[in-house]
């Protein structure tokens, strides 16, 4: 399974411990938990995903939508953590049918303990975590909702105009929501459910093309 490795909070270029540093290291961003997102997807990979998330330190969901909506597939994974960490961080990326802009839209998905930045990287907001953008609406009604569970609200933090980009929590994490194109984000106001795939993998699932928003 080949698996590329970048820095979960800018993209960039890694490298691995070695004798002069016990943890991973961006060039930009320091000591960082790396995120490694397998070149393609299927049941096998997924599978291994949802493991990796169930057995560290503190099980991270890895969330996926189910049933699934017609014509959507899944499109990609990632991972964010090492051996030593665990998992601190997933993603699953769903491509799904955009009638209002006459083409694909995609989603990605991310579950993140406070600090990994990963959501913020795919939201286009900076900072590790999202609280700052927060501050001023979480006073307001929600602006979709999902059920992760349970029902979960999520607020719109404003963002590049490619995209759209929800966040709120479940399970005491970050759940990020982000969709390309922007008007993609309607999709969120369907009835989406979400199941964690670390307690349940549907085998029904469909797998397509991988996503080309994971690695950047």
């Amino acid at each position: 399974m080949g698996v590329a490795v970048s820095c979960s909070r800018c993209g960039g270029g890694v490298r691995a411990p070695d004798l002069m540093h016990s943890e991973w290291r961006c060039h930009d961003c320091g000591p960082v938990a790396p995120l490694h997102v397998p070149h393609h997807i299927g049941p096998e990979i997924l599978e291994r995903a949802a493991t990796l998330a169930a057995r560290g330190p503190r099980k991270i969901p890895l969330w996926c939508p189910w049933p699934l909506l017609v014509g959507w597939t899944v499109s990609g994974v990632g991972w964010v953590g090492d051996d030593r960490s665990g998992v601190r961080a997933t993603a699953l990326a769903i491509c799904a049918p955009a009638p209002l802009s006459g083409g694909p839209a995609d989603v990605v998905l991310v579950a993140e303990e406070p600090g990994v930045g990963l959501g913020t990287r795919y939201a286009g907001v900076p900072g590790p975590d999202p609280g700052p953008f927060l501050g001023a609406t979480e006073d307001t009604m929600a602006h979709a909702k999902i059920k992760a569970g349970h029902p979960t609200p999520l607020w719109s933090v404003k963002t590049t105009e490619d995209r759209c980009a929800f966040v709120g929590e479940a399970r005491g994490l970050w759940l990020y929501a982000v969709t390309w194109p922007a008007a993609a984000g309607y999709l969120l106001a369907e009835d989406l459910s979400l199941r964690d795939a670390t307690e349940w993998l549907p085998a029904e699932l469909v797998y397509g093309a991988p996503s080309p928003y994971l690695h950047g």
